[in-house]
């Protein structure tokens, strides 16, 4: 899905970090809760979503006490660093710039295409092209040529595209379907899909090798067993990518 720009800061706080998988510790697991139907806040004020629900079926598995913590995308990579959480499960692609910080499993979401959606399907993709703040998708339209529109937020994204202060967005497909789909043909698919990122996986510290094993080992399982896909199925739709 996302890709954060890593800073020297953040490599500053990775010293002497780790060991979340200690006998008896509550294993926190972070999550913006903001990009359905990866991860949101439900009516309840709970977190839900595919990852929550797969975060829950993981420590289970793993045989770990787990509690949720929500925390703001452009911070979460130096909070799980700095030790306020131990997990990042919120829809984080695997790249090589961010694995230079922290430590992935292996993949629990298949590598997926982004798209930009506009109010017209030959919207100018060269124009004013939104995208989520320190993402791989604003990543791509910085490299692209056209002028990058940077918001902390993807619900802001949208709502510049409706605003006509961008010609379209650019995010994951998975995110923008719904929307496009409950918007009456107010915004349509512009372009070509473009296939980014290497799959969406858990983001650990590098110290926690324990951990990252245990969870790896349930994703493993999960995938053998056919209830990974199941769970991208019910969250995704029947055509998503699969294992």
């Amino acid at each position: 899905m996302k890709k954060l720009i890593l800073t020297a800061a953040v490599l500053a706080l990775s010293a002497g970090m780790g060991m979340a998988a200690s006998h008896g510790k509550t294993i926190r697991l972070g999550t913006e809760g903001a990009y359905p139907p990866y991860n949101f806040i439900n009516d309840k004020g709970e977190i839900d979503g595919f990852e929550r629900e797969l975060g829950d079926e993981l420590c289970k598995r793993a045989e770990l006490t787990c509690e949720w913590v929500k925390n703001d995308w452009d911070s979460i990579i130096p909070n799980l660093v700095s030790g306020n959480y131990d997990v990042i499960i919120a829809g984080m692609s695997i790249t090589a710039e961010r694995d230079q910080i922290i430590d992935f499993s292996q993949d629990y979401y298949p590598p997926t295409a982004s798209t930009f959606v506009a109010k017209s399907a030959d919207a100018d993709l060269k124009g004013v092209i939104s995208a989520q703040t320190s993402t791989i998708q604003a990543g791509y339209v910085a490299e692209s040529g056209a002028t990058l529109l940077e918001f902390a937020t993807p619900e802001e994204t949208v709502a510049a595209v409706r605003s006509g202060e961008a010609d379209a967005v650019f995010a994951d497909w998975d995110y923008l379907k719904p929307i496009v789909e409950a918007s009456g043909g107010e915004l349509v698919v512009a372009g070509d899909p473009v296939p980014l990122g290497g799959g969406v996986g858990l983001g650990i510290r590098e110290s926690d090798k324990e951990l990252r094993d245990k969870l790896d080992g349930a994703i493993t399982a999960m995938k053998a067993d056919g209830s990974l896909n199941t769970l991208l199925k019910k969250w995704f739709g029947d055509e998503t990518a699969t294992y």
